[in-house]
């Protein structure tokens, strides 16, 4: 036999199988079974994914949802561009947009309350990380992410983004204030 003519057996699955390489195969396939099984499991039990909701928005539309709630709950402004901060009430839809280069508004939360943050980029896809929270979503354009929270600790939160949308990227923080209830 030479390089240029192929082998006498051409068809490897008639060759017989070395007992390594079936005990590799059998561990293999053990091993995939456990992790079919165990995605599901983990989803469920294991306290790890977000189960969150995605609509179709329009920048004006959502902006408008997110300007009516600024308008009925800021209770004050921070920082020196004066972003308002909003206290909505517990069970309420609170909304939070991302533009180029801010979160807006501030939003003000009660410990041991649950919410339903909508959540909508204004131009491009923005990276929602709320720490030390570790909630972690996608924002796209066209899109309102929703997500229902319930803060557990007080004190500041900050909101990074964390898909880079140009120049100020690194400059786009926002926060949420976690107080105790009744404050």
């Amino acid at each position: 036999m030479t390089s240029i003519q192929p082998p006498s057996e051409t068809i490897w699955w008639k060759q017989p199988l070395d007992r390594v390489e079936g005990t590799w195969i059998a561990i293999a396939l053990v091993w995939s079974l456990i992790m079919f099984v165990m995605m599901p499991v983990w989803h469920i039990y294991g306290k790890q994914n977000l189960s969150n909701e995605a609509y179709r928005t329009t920048p004006a539309a959502y902006m408008a949802k997110t300007q009516a709630m600024v308008d009925q709950y800021t209770v004050r402004t921070m920082t020196d561009q004066q972003i308002p901060v909003v206290k909505p009430p517990p069970g309420s839809d609170v909304y939070l947009l991302g533009r180029l280069w801010q979160w807006w508004p501030i939003i003000e939360l009660e410990k041991g309350q649950t919410y339903r943050l909508h959540i909508a980029s204004m131009d491009w896809q923005h990276g929602f990380s709320l720490q030390p929270q570790n909630i972690n979503l996608q924002i796209l354009p066209g899109y309102e992410m929703v997500v229902t929270i319930t803060p557990d600790t007080s004190g500041d939160q900050t909101i990074i983004c964390n898909e880079y949308c140009g120049i100020g990227h690194h400059n786009m923080l926002g926060k949420i204030l976690v107080t105790e209830g009744g404050s």
